[in-house]
């Protein structure tokens, strides 16, 4: 089914935006796995695996609209240095997808795709869902301090 141009670039740019979404959370992942933060690390490769779903997700319905996904496109990274540097710029970079997906979902619907901007409301529940996680680290660090919120995020010796 031959699918809008203007919707088909906008797919692109969400594609875009998800591949780069998961090369950063992998590297904030692999990050606390080699500090020992393996909760941070398992909850991090988690939302990796969400944007990687959105990718897949993605890619079938550009195909599915006889469009090209375009999967060499990477937007830059916001690698933190820290763990609160991490949150807080995976925090922004999700702020930044949820208004994406609120631009795209208008875009469908304007060119009356009820399918795709199905899919990305989907995909834009998640987004809102990340934003939330990231808040509550956020929140915790600030109320419990850096060291405390990092000693909860260590498993015991031996494991």
């Amino acid at each position: 089914m031959k699918g809008n141009n203007k919707l088909l670039a906008v797919l692109n740019k969400l594609l875009a935006d998800e591949l780069t979404a998961i090369s950063q959370y992998m590297v904030h992942s692999e990050m606390c796995d080699n500090w020992g933060y393996q909760k941070l690390h398992k909850g991090i490769e988690g939302q990796a695996m969400d944007e990687m779903h959105h990718a897949e997700w993605l890619i079938q319905r550009i195909i599915f609209l006889e469009g090209a996904p375009v999967v060499s496109q990477l937007n830059p990274m916001k690698i933190g240095k820290t763990v609160a540097d991490m949150v807080t710029n995976d925090q922004e970079a999700e702020i930044g997808a949820v208004k994406s997906y609120n631009d795209a979902i208008a875009v469908a619907r304007e060119v009356s795709d009820q399918a795709s901007a199905d899919l990305l409301l989907k995909i834009l529940k998640m987004e809102e869902g990340h934003v939330s996680w990231a808040e509550i680290q956020r929140a915790q660090i600030n109320q419990m301090g850096l060291e405390s919120y990092l000693s909860l995020q260590t498993e015991p010796a031996g494991k």
